[in-house]
Formats: structure tokens, sequence, C-alpha cells
């Protein structure tokens, strides 16, 4: 009886294993799809500061699948958003840095989808823009290559003025 509990623990051993390797490595590629996606994006931000729009064409879905809500605007398609959005608004500033922080990405087969914190800042004509908040990218895998179909971000709302008093 003692052999065959033996070769019992033997057997569940071995396929526990065989499970457990295969367990393994479906999240080791899942951790370098996530790594991959995180830098996509921040290669987004590094682009941008450096009016690299060749990289933003190779990292960005090149069709009308692409859409864009920033500040309350939407862009429909990559020609819409690089022409009439992205483009203008690189090329207004200079000294730009903008970075991602706590990217947290998770990807399903060839989508995937990563939350961040971002911070902005250049120069703007004479004066120093900053900026800071939120954004959501939705990413597609075509080719082995992970490629931005949707961005959006927001900034904290910024307090109304306070209304002067009329004067009586």
């Amino acid at each position: 009886m003692t052999k065959k509990i033996i070769f019992a623990f033997i057997v569940f051993a071995a396929v526990a294993g065989i499970f457990g390797l295969n367990l393994y490595e479906h999240v080791s590629a899942q951790t370098s799809e996530e790594k991959a996606v995180a830098e996509v994006l921040r290669q987004n931000g590094s682009a941008f500061a450096r009016n690299d729009m060749a990289t933003m064409n190779k990292i960005w879905s090149n069709d009308e699948s692409v859409t864009v809500f920033e500040g309350g605007h939407a862009n429909y398609g990559w020609a819409d958003y690089r022409d009439i959005h992205l483009a203008p608004e690189m090329k207004e500033m200079k000294n730009t840095k903008y970075e991602y922080s706590d990217i947290k990405a998770k990807v399903s087969g060839n989508v995937a989808y990563a939350t961040m914190k971002y911070t902005i800042s250049g120069d703007i004509g004479a004066r120093r823009a900053n900026g800071a908040g939120l954004a959501t990218a939705v990413l597609e895998k075509t080719d082995s290559n992970w490629k931005i179909v949707h961005w959006h971000s927001s900034s904290p709302r910024r307090p109304s003025p306070t209304p002067t008093p009329k004067s009586k």
C-alpha cells in the first residue's frame, strides 16, 4: 500500500508540475506584454516631448479606428488627431517634458488597456505651462507591435474664479 501512495504522489507531483510550469509561462508572458504596453506609452510621452512625429506614426494605429478624447474635445481617426490636434500642439510647445507614472496595464489577447498619471510642462511662447492629470489608453497588437487606438486624458478642474462683489 505504501508503494501505491508513493506512486500516486509522484504522479500527482508530476502532473501539478506540468500544469504549474504552464501557468508560470502564461504569467511570465502576460507580464512581458504588460511591460511592452507600458513601454509604448512611455515612448508616446517621450516622442511628444521631442516633437518626434515619426515615432508617433509607429506607435499609433494609422487609421480611422483611432479616437482621442482630451479637454472635452474628440478626434476621430489618426489623420484628424495628428493634423488637427497633435502636430500643432507639439509644434507650439518648446522645452517640453511629458511623463507618465503609475502605469497599470492589463492585456487580454491582442487588446490591452492601461491607466496612468501624467505630468506635462513646456514653454508656450513666453510663458511656462504645467499640467497633470489622469489618462486611459487602449492598445491593439498587430504584427507583433502594440499600437494606441484610443486615448482619453483629463486634468483636474480648476476652481472658478470668485466673482467680484458688485459695489452698491
